[in-house]
């Protein structure tokens, strides 16, 4: 069974923020070309496109509004335990 990477959800969940996979990179110091692969292989882990992709930005799909808040509970209880 695939298993969730949560640096691939931090990285769903700054492509959402900043609205696009370069500026989603920017803002978890990456490149926008590891950016969009860690999209990618986020994709192929649930079996969904999660974003719609279009001049230089990106809007969420159903299945991606669906996995946002999903996303955010997830990476709140890891940094809640590390902290």
């Amino acid at each position: 069974m695939p298993q969730l990477d949560s640096d691939l959800l931090r990285t769903f969940l700054a492509t959402v923020e900043a609205g696009s996979v370069s500026g989603g990179a920017d803002l978890i110091g990456r490149s926008q070309s590891a950016a969009s692969l860690q999209v990618k292989q986020l994709e192929g882990i649930v079996g969904r496109s999660l974003f719609r992709r279009h001049g230089r930005g990106v809007t969420l799909t159903a299945a991606g509004e669906h996995l946002v808040p999903v996303a955010r509970r997830v990476i709140a209880a890891l940094d809640a335990a590390l902290a």
